[in-house]
């Protein structure tokens, strides 16, 4: 099996503050693998980290066999990695189709001298990025929005036109950074449905930040928890949702001893009974 990235020993300080903690996680090709924990656990510094973003002060990042820390996110975006951000960062005056054809930029070959002379090259690419711009458009389900203000489309359109624009660049992996915070119900399902889609229809590999717990089960190969800053457990859905270290980070270390309380008194209840 190819691993598409993987964190070694990776570190993250921020004066006296260790936000990311010797983390090692390892993603296949083509999975859908999420992070999660608490607030505060570092899951967006990794994600800064992996992106270039930030530069670790210590670990290895490898995507596809080669180190990619300390180089420059326009480098790592170019080398095949794109991402979201949890909160929407659109360039609202702009229309759909603009926001698009800006996420294609690291493809583009035609240069200044082209744009200013129109030569060929430019007009002929330009008109690829449109086309381009207008089939993402169609696959995230926005057709027909393409000349909208980004500011004025609703606002899980909106999310679903950022991961357009993250698409445009032709990433082989995606990081999605809580893709599915401030929607409803069935707008998170819709999305769940589509995350799933953009793994199976383009072959890509997808790690996300979310919170929403239904979601991640439901969607992950894989689960990696941080808290604090450290990976305390890693493995399939299943396996962190009866984690204890799991369940004592969201719940508060008391939830041990509540638990065995509950499971006493409805021992009891029920011997009572018989």
């Amino acid at each position: 099996m190819t691993t598409c990235i993987e964190t070694k020993q990776v570190s993250k300080i921020f004066g006296g503050l260790t936000a990311v903690n010797t983390v090692d996680v390892v993603v296949p090709e083509h999975a859908i693998a999420s992070i999660i924990g608490p607030n505060g656990a570092g899951k967006t510094t990794l994600f800064n980290c992996i992106s270039g973003y930030y530069v670790p002060e210590q670990g290895q990042i490898e995507f596809f066999g080669n180190a990619i820390q300390g180089q420059p996110t326009y480098k790592v975006a170019d080398m095949g990695i794109a991402r979201t951000y949890q909160n929407i960062r659109l360039f609202g005056d702009m229309t759909a189709i603009e926001n698009v054809i800006v996420g294609q930029y690291p493809r583009f070959k035609a240069n200044w001298v082209d744009a200013i002379l129109s030569t060929r090259r430019e007009r002929d690419e330009a008109k690829q990025a449109i086309e381009e711009a207008r089939r993402l458009l169609k696959f995230v389900g926005l057709e027909g929005l393409g000349d909208t203000l980004a500011r004025n489309l609703p606002y899980g359109a909106q999310r679903r036109l950022e991961i357009a624009r993250a698409l445009a660049s032709k990433p082989r992996l995606l990081l999605l950074d809580e893709p599915t915070a401030g929607m409803n119900p069935q707008e998170t399902d819709t999305m769940t449905h589509f995350i799933r889609n953009l793994r199976d229809e383009l072959g890509i590999t997808i790690l996300l930040i979310e919170h929403d717990m239904r979601v991640v089960m439901g969607i992950s190969d894989q689960i990696s928890v941080l808290d604090y800053g450290t990976k305390i457990a890693e493995g399939k859905p299943k396996e962190i949702q009866s984690n204890q270290r799991v369940i004592e980070a969201y719940l508060g270390p008391d939830v041990t001893s509540l638990t065995k309380k509950y499971q006493l008194r409805k021992k009891q209840r029920h011997d009572a009974t018989r």
